[in-house]
């Protein structure tokens, strides 16, 4: 076998010494790129800057006025709703409405078999003709025998008989008018009308059904939901608690304590204001509550009698009020609270604090720290009790509405894009 070696020409050599320079270069590319990369991340909070102390974010907290609100669970019912019963007995013969629909206060919704209740008319009617013919001729017999008793005429005992007869008759006429009023009365009940505007529901009978005025089934039920109330609950030790706080001043009575907000059961607001109507004299012995009673409109028909609704009711402010968000608060393995809280030096320490409820994204401090503390809200992990860090003032921190923390996303989603 012949084996053949090509010596390595110019170009061979060129190429090698061409590729050293190249392979330099992207090596002190690579590495000015490490270097920047590890002198920004030096800049993020948690880590420490030029003097070796981390940057990270507070919140000063400050006394400001914070409106307490409560949120209870209750149940919509219809302002007004009517059962639709027979008065009469007799078969349906037609069914008039459209279930589901709205009917008007007047509107004839059952048409009842009406042949017997038109010849009971007819047969009161006769009976009143009939006494009040008799009534006419006792009239005439009773003013004759008047004159007959001045000429002696007739006796006294004639006299007196002829005027009780008249006014028996004048009674009996009275009676059968009565009477027929009544038979009108049933003739006009076998059209079944509404007794509410509002909208109907389901028909528990149909044509040729026999109905009774004394059956336990109504035959239709009428909502109007135009306007609805809501009944919330709440607990009279909470309600004690509340009058108690308003009396010695520590809460302010708010100027829209009427106002009440309502939450669906899928968690969206509604989108109409309601007012508290009134709030129940009594105590229930089963449950220790007070009941509530709001009033919302309802134009769009979106609440809808039993269904469960949160009302949100504002108890009233505190004018000195502390907040911090809830993500600055830690809790130990029996719940206790505390913040980590940075003094004028730059030392962390913990701050055992109680809080009361929570105000949308931020509690309510009871006790343990001051206006003007300044609560770490990020770099938890990575801070201790003290260590000397670099507090940098967050100034959205203590947003508590649902708007402004969406509105936050959705700019940094569409700075992310970018």
């Amino acid at each position: 076998m012949t084996v053949s070696h090509r010596p390595a020409g110019r170009s061979g050599l060129a190429r090698e010494h061409w590729q050293t320079p190249v392979k330099g270069a992207l090596a002190c590319a690579t590495t000015l790129a490490l270097v920047l990369a590890l002198a920004a991340c030096g800049n993020k909070r948690g880590t420490p800057d030029a003097s070796g102390a981390p940057e990270v974010g507070v919140v000063t907290v400050k006394a400001s006025p914070a409106t307490l609100t409560t949120e209870l669970p209750g149940r919509v019912s219809a302002i007004q709703s009517a059962e639709v019963r027979p008065q009469i007995s007799g078969i349906v013969r037609k069914r008039l409405f459209t279930e589901g629909s709205l009917v008007k206060a007047g509107d004839v919704l059952y048409q009842i078999d009406d042949a017997t209740y038109k010849a009971a008319v007819d047969s009161a009617q006769g009976t009143l003709t009939q006494a009040e013919a008799n009534l006419d001729a006792a009239k005439i017999k009773a003013a004759r025998y008047a004159g007959l008793l001045k000429i002696n005429g007739v006796s006294q005992q004639d006299y007196d008989n002829a005027q009780a007869t008249a006014k028996a008759d004048a009674g009996a006429v009275q009676t059968d008018r009565a009477a027929l009023e009544t038979a009108r009365i049933d003739l006009d009940r076998t059209r079944i009308k509404a007794p509410i505007s509002g909208r109907i529901g389901t028909s528990s009978v149909t044509a040729g059904a026999l109905v009774t005025a004394s059956q336990d089934t109504a035959l239709a039920t009428i909502n109007d939901l135009s306007t609805v109330y809501v009944d919330v609950t709440q607990s009279s030790l909470d309600l004690l608690r509340l009058k108690k706080e308003l009396a010695a001043g520590k809460l302010k009575a708010s100027g829209n304590a009427a106002v009440v907000q309502l939450r669906l059961e899928d968690g969206s607001l509604y989108a109409h204001a309601g007012k508290l109507a009134f709030a129940d004299v009594t105590v229930s012995t089963t449950t220790g509550s007070v009941t509530l009673r709001a009033q919302f409109p309802n134009p769009e028909g979106t609440l809808l009698p039993n269904m469960y609704v949160r009302a949100e009711l504002q108890e009233g402010v505190d004018e000195q009020g502390l907040l911090v968000p809830q993500k600055s608060v830690q809790r130990d393995a029996k719940g206790n609270a505390s913040v980590m809280v940075v003094d004028a030096s730059g030392k962390v320490a913990s701050r055992d604090i109680t809080l009361t409820r929570n105000v949308g994204n931020n509690a309510l401090v009871g006790s343990g720290l001051a206006s003007g503390d300044k609560v770490l809200v990020d770099s938890l992990q990575n801070v201790r009790a003290g260590m000397h860090v670099k507090p940098v003032e967050v100034a959205s921190a203590l947003s508590d509405t649902p708007a402004a923390a969406s509105a936050a996303t959705a700019m940094a989603t569409t700075t992310a894009a970018r």
